[in-house]
């Protein structure tokens, strides 16, 4: 069964989001958030799982991600997502990721009701975890998962504008 990664970035209360947006704009955190999610080996791609609110809360210029197998979970049924695969339950995206061959590593990137699923999930290995130092107003939050995980890096502080922030590495515990 391939791993599966969470990459998430979140304040100091574990805020990751407000109305559908990101309470922040960091560029060099996206474009660190881009580079992680895409370098694979030659001739593989990694895949992306999001939530349908996650996939609509990115600009239509940029979906479907570029250079990434895109899985948008979503209950409804008839549900159309551009370029996308879609599923209907995290079993249904593991199973099309099961089944795709390309796929070098799998990836979680929101929202808060997948990453809570993710956590929970027996293939859940690890979390890239961007803390952002600083509270912002946010209406999403990323659960609490660091009693089953252990932090093993940590690259930071670095900053932009008037905003810090640290990478971290979580693993889960065995």
């Amino acid at each position: 069964m391939n791993e599966l990664a969470l990459v998430v970035a979140a304040d100091e209360a574990r805020g990751i989001g407000k109305e559908g947006e990101l309470p922040w704009r960091l560029p060099s955190e996206m474009a660190h958030f881009k580079r992680l999610t895409s370098e694979a080996p030659a001739g593989k791609r990694n895949a992306v799982l999001m939530g349908r609110k996650t996939w609509e809360s990115i600009s239509p210029k940029f979906r479907p991600l570029a250079g990434r197998r895109n899985i948008v979970l979503t209950r409804a049924r008839d549900y159309e997502a551009s370029g996308a695969s879609l599923a209907h339950s995290l079993a249904d995206a593991l199973a099309l990721v099961a089944a795709d061959d390309s796929i070098a590593q799998t990836f979680v990137i929101g929202g808060a009701e997948l990453y809570a699923q993710a956590l929970a999930h027996e293939s859940a290995a690890r979390v890239f975890l961007t803390r952002v130092h600083a509270r912002f107003d946010c209406d999403t939050h990323l659960p609490v998962f660091e009693s089953d995980y252990a932090r093993v890096q940590s690259d930071g502080p670095h900053g932009e504008g008037d905003v810090s922030y640290s990478y971290e590495l979580w693993e889960r515990r065995r």
